[in-house]
C-alpha cells in the first residue's frame, strides 16, 4: 500500500498485521503466547486505542503499559534483542502497508517507545537515580 495512516481503521490494519507477525515470531512470539498468555480479544482494542492516542491525540487510551512490561520481565527476562525485534517487526509492518507523514510518525514513536521501555525495564535504577 502507498497510503498514509489516516483513520482508526488504518490503525486497526496496522496493529492486526503487526501482532499477526509477533504471534509467529521465533524471537518474541513466546513472550506474548506462552509467558504473558495475551488475551488478543482484549489486547488488540487497547492497542488500537494506544496508537490512536499516539498518532491522532484523542484521549482514548487509558492505562500505563510500564507495569505490565515490568511484570513480564519478572516472569521471563526481557533482553535487548526482544526490544530490537519488536521495533524491527513494527517498522517493517508500517512500511509494508503505509507511506506518508503519519506512517513516519508511527515509526518514530515506536522507536521512542521501545527505547524508553527498554531503559525502564532493563535499567530501572538508572531512571530513579538509585
Amino acid at each position: 500500500m502507498s497510503i498514509d495512516i489516516s483513520s482508526r481503521q488504518d490503525i486497526e490494519v496496522l496493529v492486526n498485521a503487526f501482532y499477526d507477525k509477533v504471534k509467529e515470531d521465533p524471537t518474541i512470539g513466546y513472550l506474548f503466547n506462552d509467558v504473558a498468555k495475551v488475551n488478543w480479544e482484549s489486547h488488540l482494542p487497547r492497542m488500537y486505542d494506544f496508537w490512536e492516542s499516539i498518532l491522532f491525540d484523542p484521549a482514548v487510551y487509558k492505562g500505563n503499559p510500564m507495569p505490565v512490561h515490568q511484570h513480564l520481565h519478572s516472569l521471563s527476562p526481557l533482553l535487548p534483542i526482544h526490544f530490537q525485534q519488536w521495533k524491527s517487526l513494527f517498522l517493517k509492518t508500517v512500511d509494508l502497508y503505509f507511506k506518508g507523514d503519519v506512517a513516519e510518525l508511527a515509526k518514530q514513536r515506536a522507536v521512542s517507545i521501545a527505547t524508553v521501555m527498554q531503559i525502564k525495564v532493563l535499567h530501572p535504577d538508572s531512571i530513579s537515580g538509585k
